[in-house]
């Protein structure tokens, strides 16, 4: 298949207008696809400023760049107009340094994190990955402290940090934010999982909808419904609440620190995560709402649909 002359044209002069150019599926605020921000991510660990152009809304653009650099899927990173990769290879350059060098950035520090697992969490992962092989455990951490945890094959550059005879590998920024964590095993009556304490971060408090009540009569907290919009349509969110993904993190993580803030998602699992990474960034009086809207539909108020 043949590019279009005019195609071509918008291409070339987007790529001499800017040195590093990410050919992608939404933008660099809002990416709209799984790759293409784990593409973003990487880049904004070592850039401060990139040009994106979102495929989705020039579909000639989106077809055209496949052909132009022969690459069948998007994201795609040019720099100096020369094609990077995609968002595998952009991954794998970071992790190796090849990325940083490119920018002209300092290399990575590879010392592995000093981390603790404690020995129900050690017992719960030996548990999980007892049939796993031929994969390493690795963990990414985000800016935003975000964290998630995939079994995956070794790369050649992961940072590997030991403890409880388990290995962890990281990439360089995850390894760096790693410093000091705690990973235990929690138990809730919403369930059970892996969970992170960072270093200084507060205990999450525990907040039935009955004192949420109290407290938003009173004006004395922040309540941030961490729900998707899948959620919100099906039963909105409280009037009180502001809307995380519509607010963005980083418009609430700049409220003031001993801000008094309750997170709220449909049963209380997800808003504890998000609570967490809150309380990682320093906010000293962090709550999460156990049982969730669905709790706030049963026993304070029941027109609130039940989902």
């Amino acid at each position: 298949m043949s590019l279009a002359p005019a195609t071509r044209d918008r291409i070339q002069s987007l790529l001499s207008a800017h040195r590093v150019v990410l050919f992608m599926k939404g933008n660099r605020q809002q990416p709209m696809c799984g790759f293409s921000a784990a593409a973003t991510n990487t880049l904004n660990e070592l850039l401060s400023d990139y040009h994106t152009v979102n495929v989705l809304e020039d579909p000639e653009i989106r077809e055209g760049i496949k052909i132009y650099g022969e690459w069948p899927t998007i994201p795609q990173l040019y720099v100096d107009g020369e094609l990077v990769g995609g968002s595998d290879i952009i991954r794998q350059m970071y992790t190796s340094g090849e990325l940083h060098t490119l920018f002209g950035a300092a290399p990575p520090d590879r010392t592995p994190p000093e981390i603790t697992i404690t020995d129900k969490a050690a017992e719960m992962i030996r548990q999980g990955t007892a049939n796993a092989q031929g994969v390493a455990i690795h963990l990414e951490i985000g800016p935003d402290h975000s964290a998630g945890f995939q079994l995956a094959p070794a790369g050649d550059h992961d940072i590997v940090a030991v403890s409880n005879g388990l290995e962890i590998h990281f990439d360089p920024a995850s390894a760096q934010r790693a410093k000091g964590i705690v990973i235990d095993w929690v138990s809730t009556v919403q369930g059970e999982g892996l969970s992170l304490k960072f270093p200084g971060a507060q205990e999450i408090k525990s907040l039935t909808v009955q004192e949420l009540q109290q407290r938003l009569a009173a004006g004395d907290i922040t309540l941030i419904d961490v729900r998707p919009a899948s959620g919100r349509a099906q039963a909105a969110p409280l009037a009180q609440a502001r809307v995380l993904e519509e607010e963005g993190y980083d418009a609430l993580a700049a409220l003031p620190k001993d801000t008094a803030l309750a997170f709220i998602c449909h049963h209380g699992v997800s808003s504890r995560g998000v609570a967490e990474r809150f309380a990682a960034h320093g906010f000293s009086n962090v709550h999460n709402v156990e049982g969730g809207m669905d709790a706030w539909a049963e026993q304070i108020d029941p027109s609130v649909p039940r989902y």
